[in-house]
């Protein structure tokens, strides 16, 4: 006995009925047995119900491909009802993966050149939807002719579907622009916004689109001017603002056509003013509008009149309810805080307030653009915002809150006082948050302030015999105390209040440090360093600090026991040159040249000068494993031409006298690599008295507003060279032209191949990890020659 097939309603009624997954199972497998007989069979006249039946069970995640063929005989078919689910079955069962989808384009053709518009509207849909390639090249000319069809409806999908073309095939460009230009009279607002939106994609695909429509300006200007006059309209007004669908995507269309056009700016500023001053702002409609008018005014040659109305809109919209507009208002602003950095400043007192927003997006937003907005007048007062804001911020925002701190201090700092005090709050409030680099760079700060050593010492003692929990302050602190220790002891500090300490007490504390089990490895070296210097400083006896340095010669801790094992040599045998040994340490200048490992081999270094930097992009050929890629030679490499003889070579070899070599030139550098601020340079040094090694520095710098940290570079050569890698300078590159990462790598290559080089970069840079591998061609000549 035959059984019925379900129709589509009651079919949906029975799985929704279904009570467990399995029973939903059967019954879908049951009737997809039911249509694919119905299938085999060649049912036409209730084909496109089972087709709509096995589209529903498609929606549903269950396997349909078995119904493509008989969309495509529905597309073919005559009636109007078996093409509507024909079409409908292309779109959600046929794509450019499938070459099955290139069997409509005929059914398409003969539909566009059909008069039935609902036909017509159909095929524009599947042409939009899933037209590959191929299908666009095939169908542009009738979907051009549809573009100036008198039927508002099929105009508007003919639009649609050129859109479409011209993100799939931009060389399409050309055919749609005299349609454009009578599209643009249309009072159709439908029409106008898919006219707009043509022009827009026509405008970011092609050059000379561009050019051809700066000069339709006047007309857009015109439009949009018409549309912020116009009274209320029922068909078109939402929330009291007459169309701002349209009037949001012809200010993005004039936003693109005024960037870096001086007369086509001149010609909207009015009209931005008039749409900035206008708008209602009481809605979410006409916030829409004045965020897309502020983002005109930025991209575009405005005057400085409006760009101080934009950011005082920003401002406003800082005061706004709406959480989402306020996140909206901090990201522009902080975009904006770089070109128009006095405007922003007005709105500082909103933005602090901002911080103490609930929302983690909000106060992160507001974190970074109040440390842009930090500057040498009011550093003061926003580091003492920011410190208020470090106590009780939230876990995750302490580490860049502390960072932007100590950065902001180190670059605008009124007085060293005020920075070393500015450094010792944000340790003792957020200590183990602090970048890697806080500990050396107030060493050396206090160093370099003798005047500050008393004051700065007994702060410190202050502080670490409060609390020993936060490890940076405490390094710092015990560092401190032991170069200073005969001022501490001295008590003569007269701008904090006098403290009375002796030697027993500084003696307990650094061994309470010591002991302490929340105390690093690190600390208790700069503990016990600390107790080694004081044995010079202190007056009394030394018995106590050497029970304690032969104590740690048994540490477990291979480190410190060494250390301590050196102490107590330098205490037994080497006394008469203890006093000497450890002496204060001397100041090092902070801009002062780093020494290198390229010191160490060549004693000449070459004068090196710029060149111009050829970035290389990483390509997906590329994307090999590292040190596989430069297996095999390249067969394409172009060797130089032999050199020609020097003009006076002939002459000294005629009169046989000795002549010095003359110097090596110098090598260009080399910019290898440029992302969101991060660059490598490449600078290169030949010994001269090893020509086959070849000395390239790896120079790692960021002048972006986020620290780069965990920063790995990896190298490979060719298997016919030798590489070794030195160890980098550091792995964290601080912001806005911070100290750069250095790392030296030594190519020994003796039979002078050409050189190529693949690097692989991997850090993190604003919270997202980075990685890129790509391989450098374009060393110069002289480095390999």
């Amino acid at each position: 006995m035959v059984v019925t097939s379900l129709k589509l309603q009651d079919l949906i009624e029975e799985i929704r009925g279904a009570k467990t997954q399995a029973q939903e199972r059967e019954v879908i497998q049951k009737e997809c047995a039911h249509i694919r007989a119905s299938f085999r069979n060649g049912d036409p006249v209730h084909r496109h119900r089972q087709l709509a039946k096995l589209l529903y069970v498609h929606m549903l995640g269950y396997p349909a491909h078995f119904g493509q063929m008989e969309c495509l005989k529905l597309i073919a078919s005559s009636r109007f009802t078996d093409k509507r689910v024909g079409y409908l079955g292309a779109m959600l069962l046929l794509d450019e993966r499938h070459d099955a989808h290139l069997l409509i384009t005929n059914s398409i053709k003969n539909d566009l050149s059909q008069g039935i518009q609902p036909v017509q509207g159909l095929a524009l849909c599947t042409l939009s939807t899933i037209g590959s390639a191929e299908m666009c090249r095939d169908l542009v000319p009738e979907v051009e002719k549809l573009l100036l069809q008198p039927s508002p409806y099929v105009r508007k999908k003919a639009i649609l579907t050129a859109v479409h073309m011209i993100r799939k095939v931009p060389e399409l460009s050309s055919v749609f622009l005299p349609p454009c230009a009578k599209l643009l009279h249309e009072r159709h607002h439908g029409i106008l916004l898919g006219t707009i939106t043509l022009i827009t994609e026509l405008c970011e695909r092609s050059p000379a689109a561009l050019r051809h429509f700066r000069k339709v300006v006047p007309q857009l200007v015109q439009i949009l001017r018409t549309l912020v006059t116009t009274g209320y309209s029922t068909e078109h007004s939402i929330s009291g603002v007459s169309d701002p669908f349209l009037q949001v995507q012809i200010l993005r269309l004039l936003r693109i056509l005024g960037r870096n056009h001086e007369e086509s700016s001149e010609t909207m500023n009015d009209l931005l003013a008039q749409v900035a001053t206008n708008t209602d702002t009481s809605r979410n409609a006409g916030n829409a509008v004045l965020f897309e008018t502020v983002l005109t005014i930025m991209d575009i040659r405005s005057a400085a009149g409006l760009r101080v109305l934009a950011v005082n809109i920003l401002g406003r919209f800082l005061l706004n309810s709406d959480r989402n507009i306020r996140y909206v208002a901090l990201t522009s602003l902080l975009r904006l805080v770089q070109s128009d950095h006095s405007a922003v400043q007005r709105h500082r007192p909103t933005v602090v307030e901002c911080l103490q927003e609930t929302d983690a997006s909000l106060s992160r937003r507001a974190l970074e653009l109040s440390l842009a907005l930090v500057n040498s007048s009011n550093v003061r007062a926003m580091i003492q915002e920011l410190q208020a804001f470090l106590e009780s911020c939230p876990p995750d925002l302490r580490a860049d809150c502390a960072s932007g701190i100590l950065l902001a201090a180190e670059r605008f700092a009124p007085t060293k006082r005020w920075h070393i005090d500015t450094i010792l709050h944000v340790l003792t409030t957020a200590g183990t948050h602090v970048r890697d680099d806080a500990v050396a760079n107030l060493t050396q700060l206090i160093g370099g302030a003798q005047e500050l050593h008393a004051y700065s010492v007994r702060r410190l003692y202050n502080v670490l015999a409060e609390d020993i929990s936060q490890q940076p302050l405490v390094q710092v602190a015990a560092w401190c105390i032991g170069e200073y220790g005969d001022l501490l002891l001295a008590g003569n500090c007269e701008e904090i209040e006098p403290l009375q300490v002796d030697e027993e007490e500084v003696l307990a504390l650094l061994e309470k440090v010591l002991q302490s089990h929340m105390s690093l490895p690190a600390t208790r070296g700069y503990a016990l360093t600390a107790l080694m210097k004081l044995s010079t400083r202190l007056c009394g006896d030394n018995n106590r600090i050497r029970q304690v340095v032969s104590i740690y010669g048994s540490c477990l801790d291979v480190e410190l026991q060494q250390r301590a094992v050196e102490y107590d040599t330098l205490f037994r045998k080497y006394d008469h040159m203890r006093a000497a040994i450890l002496e204060k340490m001397p100041l090092v200048e902070r801009d002062g040249p780093q020494a290198d490992e390229e010191a160490k081999e060549s004693k000449e270094a070459a004068q090196l000068s710029e060149a111009a930097p050829v970035p290389t992009e990483p390509q997906a050929s590329q994307l090999l494993d590292l040190l596989d890629l430069l297996d095999a030679a390249s067969g394409d490499v172009q060797h130089p031409p032999p050199l020609d003889p020097a003009p006076g070579g002939a002459l000294v070899h005629l009169l046989d006298l000795p002549c010095a070599p003359p110097p090596p030139a110098p090598i260009p550098d080399l910019k290898v690599f440029e992302r969101e601020g991060v660059q490598l340079n490449l600078s290169f040094i030949r010994p001269p008295e090893n020509p086959a090694l070849l000395l390239i520095t790896v120079t790692a710098t960021n002048f972006s507003e986020g620290d780069v940290t965990h920063f790995i570079c990896q190298a490979a050569v060719p298997k016919s060279l030798q590489l070794q890698l030195q160890a980098p300078s550091g792995n964290t590159v601080p912001a806005r032209g911070g100290l750069p990462i250095t790392q030296l790598f030594r190519i020994l290559n003796p039979n002078k191949a050409p050189l190529r080089l693949k690097l692989r970069l991997t850090y993190n840079h604003f919270h997202q990890s980075v990685q890129e591998i790509f391989e450098v061609n374009n060393l110069p000549v002289e480095s390999w020659q």
